[in-house]
């Protein structure tokens, strides 16, 4: 399950939902068995300069190799940058998981 965190300037006018919609659809248009991205947005009311970071976290695979990854930053970086309508610095980082990574689904018991 991909993970998309977005830490942006407090005064970054855009709809941080939408992005993370749009991040999702991205990933699954480049490998349909991703899945649900789990997203978080990150407004920062201190800073210096207005900017976006995007960072996107997904497991290692086989078919996700070098040329997978480029391909999916340029997709992103395009589908981010439709939601944005101001000047800022823009970055973007994917990161795959390691080893001893560790995901799974929580459900409490009954009683």
């Amino acid at each position: 399950m991909p993970h998309a965190d977005l830490k942006y300037s407090s005064d970054l006018d855009f709809d941080a939902q939408e992005v993370l919609r749009a991040i999702e659809t991205t990933i699954n248009a480049h490998d349909a068995g991703a899945g649900v991205c789990k997203g978080r947005a990150y407004p920062a009311a201190v800073f210096h300069h207005t900017h976006l970071l995007v960072e996107v976290s997904l497991l290692t695979k086989p078919h996700r190799d070098a040329a997978f990854t480029r391909a999916l930053r340029d997709d992103l970086e395009a589908a981010v940058k439709t939601h944005l309508r101001q000047r800022c610095y823009f970055s973007m980082a994917i990161h795959y998981s390691d080893d001893f990574y560790l995901t799974n689904v929580f459900e409490p018991s009954a009683g």
